[in-house]
């Protein structure tokens, strides 16, 4: 169990593609990268604060925080930095990092390439049971936030709460409305394929919404125990067993202390993904110190999952007629779409957000979600050079810590 308690410290994982500097196709080069950044081959490096390492596929490269991070730590400028540390090597090999959460136009049924090196046995043993060459796989990078737990009683309270928010996180952070160089009718495509990757073993990620349970016990009886069973005949050597076989929104590491949130699509600067952890953060905290109404009456599943779905599709409009989830959330009952939602509940918490987390924040409310802001600027022109102009705005977005407007 985790020495840190509720709100505490922080983790944060953040992948992006890696594409060739010129035409912004995806270079498959991750193991590459990590031997010029450590010299030698690995799965991981390390730089300061930042941790570099790759995950599944050659052309995805994940930061992550070295080891848990203090909430008032410069969370931003960690990244930044580590971001600038590695240009010299991406140039050399004359590639680029690719924000969002996937690539417009990869083929990944054809450009897909496992990693081959530590870990491949989890890998091929993914690959054997379901085929991970479709986008549901080889093409999905997001923001993974990591909150601690101290006990059974604060595992309660985090992930009762963190269940309760997850159906509105892709309204504000959906940047995926593109696959295969289309408009794929969704604001947040990854998360629609990322609900429907491992159908085959439905008990994997079960309604990505977790159940709600009130213990540690509880929950590996519930949702550990059956995973394993139902994976078993697939996985005879037990290589897929554990906890974080689990692929529902939010997942507890038990071995760790800490609820891992799932359900963030990479943003197109750090400034951004760093404003939605912090919000995150701020909304868990201010409800677990205001009312305990959501743990006494936990809200039904299927309201939960059908605003997650809706929210998945159709972002800040989705619509919100549901009253009970208002007095979940604390918020006026004169919401009425997703976008008003987030209003009100940034505006409960604006003291415990800086300036530029507040105006990260404001552009998305003003301008719309990063797939809003896409949609926008590309007008509806899916040719392939209006596609490459747009995506290299993204890649100077982030080299500059900047966000994309539309406007």
């Amino acid at each position: 169990m985790s020495k840190y308690s509720l709100f505490s410290v922080i983790g944060l994982e953040i992948e992006y593609m890696l594409v060739d500097r010129d035409t912004l196709d995806i270079r498959p080069i991750s193991d590459v990268i990590l031997t010029s950044l450590a010299g030698r081959q690995c799965n991981e490096a390390i730089l300061g604060d930042i941790a570099v390492s790759n995950e599944l596929v050659l052309h995805v490269v994940e930061l992550k925080h070295n080891g848990p991070q203090p909430i008032t730590a410069p969370l931003a400028h960690q990244f930044q930095q580590a971001i600038a540390q590695i240009q010299p090597v991406l140039n050399e090999h004359n590639v680029l990092f690719l924000p969002t959460g996937a690539h417009p136009w990869m083929n990944p049924h054809t450009e897909t390439e496992r990693w081959p090196h530590g870990n491949n046995a989890i890998y091929q043993q993914f690959d054997t049971i379901f085929n991970c060459q479709g986008h549901g796989w080889a093409n999905l990078q997001s923001m993974h936030v990591n909150l601690p737990f101290a006990n059974d009683t604060e595992f309660f309270q985090l992930h009762s709460a963190i269940r309760l928010l997850l159906p509105l996180m892709p309204a504000l952070a959906a940047s995926t409305p593109f696959l295969d160089g289309q408009y794929t009718g969704f604001k947040d495509t990854r998360l629609h394929f990322y609900g429907i990757n491992q159908l085959l073993i439905p008990a994997i990620s079960g309604d990505i919404i977790p159940e709600f349970v009130h213990s540690i016990a509880e929950y590996q009886e519930q949702i550990l125990s059956p995973m394993y069973d139902a994976i078993r005949p697939y996985d005879p050597n037990n290589i897929l067993q554990y906890e974080w076989l689990n692929s529902r929104g939010a997942i507890p590491k038990f071995d760790y202390g800490a609820i891992e949130i799932r359900l963030l699509d990479t943003q197109e600067c750090v400034h951004a993904d760093i404003a939605l952890a912090k919000l995150i953060v701020a909304v868990l905290k201010k409800w677990l110190g205001h009312s305990h109404y959501f743990l006494e009456h936990p809200c039904p599943m299927t309201p939960l999952k059908l605003l997650y779905q809706n929210n998945v599709r159709d972002g800040l409009a989705t619509k919100i007629d549901y009253k009970e989830l208002m007095t979940q959330w604390q918020i006026p009952t004169s919401a009425k779409n997703s976008r008003d939602v987030w209003s009100y509940l940034i505006e409960q918490v604006s003291g415990e957000l800086d300036n530029t987390c507040q105006k990260a924040l404001e552009t998305i409310l003003s301008q719309g979600n990063l797939s809003d802001r896409l949609l926008s600027a590309i007008g509806g022109d899916y040719q392939p050079k209006t596609f490459a102009t747009l995506y290299r705005q993204l890649s100077d977005c982030l080299l500059e810590n900047k966000q994309f407007s539309a406007l």
